[in-house]
């Protein structure tokens, strides 16, 4: 009888989770995939145009790469908390190549994933408290993850008419005593805008000279319409590694985001403060993954070129058909991304289910960016291939709201 009341007892008690954690909102791509299962087929097969993921395999030669890391016993270890030292080196040569500038191994760091690099440099430069600017519209993912830590996402609207490049007067007057940080993504997700080189001069500038950390995001940074330009002069301004923390990823490059590998380029002591974290939260980054990475990074550079061209491609192929959109504007496209204005006097949300459920085209609301954005779909056009991206007009035609 004891143990029957006992048992009921525990059986009552509610876990409590950490309150900024409750508090912060859920991984919003689910939802949107709820919404497609409601499709009934009318239109032909879905397109997918919600999650940024690459659409096509990877080269065969990275499929070897992997199967040969995976058989290997050494690789079943533990790593370095800050990746293993030849895929170290060999980006460290590869951002060198891209920026014209020296990177040393020890100035990379290798995480499971962008999302991850972003995670344990915020908390490796910021407490509870603390604040960190985002352009807006702002990655959902950026927002969780300083809510959740308890640290101030503050807004700095990025807005349609200005392209959505952020102005660096605006995000000048942001910064206080609290402000830690400012958060840069360009090529951006979720609009597309490719922020000026003189843009990110300025805001490096800034941040540097009120001694506050910039993080570049560049995940994206290989789909650049122009190939060979660089895509900024950071990493040759004296002392960059008193300011700048740059993070990548190799899920959309290398068609591998299910082996969550991502890249952080810093100044060695900042990277001495972050291996504390990767530390506890990962202590290294798959290994098998980092293995065939390193063996391809070079060698792959002319299947890479090809992926450019062909989301280059993509990005044309949708700026056509949206021409074709009655009502509807283009407002930003680049590398992954468009972000689209529609014509409804409805929630960005509501527009978004309606697409998915009658015309089988799935794309994410603007509201789950930030506030200020539900005249906005996001667009993630190099899911598609151009066959589909060509047959979006029938799809957009006549939809109605109401």
């Amino acid at each position: 009888m004891a143990g029957r009341n006992q048992a009921r007892a525990w059986s009552s008690l509610v876990i409590r989770v950490n309150p900024l954690l409750h508090d912060t909102a859920s991984p919003p791509i689910p939802e949107a995939q709820g919404w497609a299962r409601r499709y009934g087929g009318g239109r032909g097969p879905l397109v997918d145009l919600a999650q940024a993921v690459p659409g096509y395999p990877p080269h065969p030669g990275i499929l070897e790469a992997l199967a040969s890391a995976a058989s290997s016993p050494l690789l079943a270890g533990y790593g370095a908390i800050l990746g293993d030292q030849d895929l170290r080196t060999a980006y460290a040569r590869h951002v060198a190549g891209i920026f014209g500038v020296p990177i040393r191994p020890a100035e990379v760091a290798v995480t499971a994933g962008c999302n991850q690099a972003f995670f344990a440099a915020v908390l490796a430069l910021a407490k509870a408290g603390d604040a960190v600017i985002l352009p807006s519209p702002w990655y959902f993912n950026h927002k969780m993850t300083l809510d959740m830590l308890g640290i101030e996402a503050r807004a700095v609207p990025a807005s349609a008419e200005d392209g959505f490049v952020p102005d660096p007067g605006r995000i000048s007057e942001a910064i206080d005593g609290r402000v830690r940080a400012v958060v840069l993504i360009s090529p951006n997700n979720p609009t597309g805008a490719v922020y000026p080189p003189e843009t990110l001069r300025a805001i490096h500038r800034i941040c540097r000279d009120r001694g506050v950390a910039l993080l570049l995001d560049e995940t994206y940074r290989d789909f650049l319409a122009d190939a060979g330009t660089r895509p900024h002069d950071l990493f040759g301004q004296p002392g960059w590694q008193d300011t700048l923390v740059e993070l990548y990823s190799f899920s959309k490059s290398f068609c591998i985001p299910g082996h969550r590998l991502g890249a952080v380029v810093a100044g060695e002591a900042f990277l001495a403060e972050f291996a504390k974290v990767m530390d506890c939260i990962q202590i290294c980054a798959p290994r098998i993954g980092q293995h065939a990475l390193a063996a391809t990074l070079d060698p792959m550079a002319a299947w890479r070129e090809e992926n450019r061209r062909e989301i280059i491609g993509r990005a044309q192929a949708f700026r056509s058909a949206a021409a074709r959109f009655d009502g509807w504007r283009l407002d930003a496209i680049g590398a992954y991304f468009a972000f689209l204005r529609h014509p409804f006097d409805a929630p960005a949300a509501v527009v978004a289910e309606r697409l998915a459920e009658e015309r089988g085209v799935l794309c994410l609301p603007g509201s789950y960016f930030g506030p200020g954005n539900e005249s906005h779909l996001r667009i993630a056009f190099a899911n598609a291939d151009r066959a589909a991206i060509e047959g979006l007009p029938d799809r957009f035609q006549n939809l109605t709201i109401g």
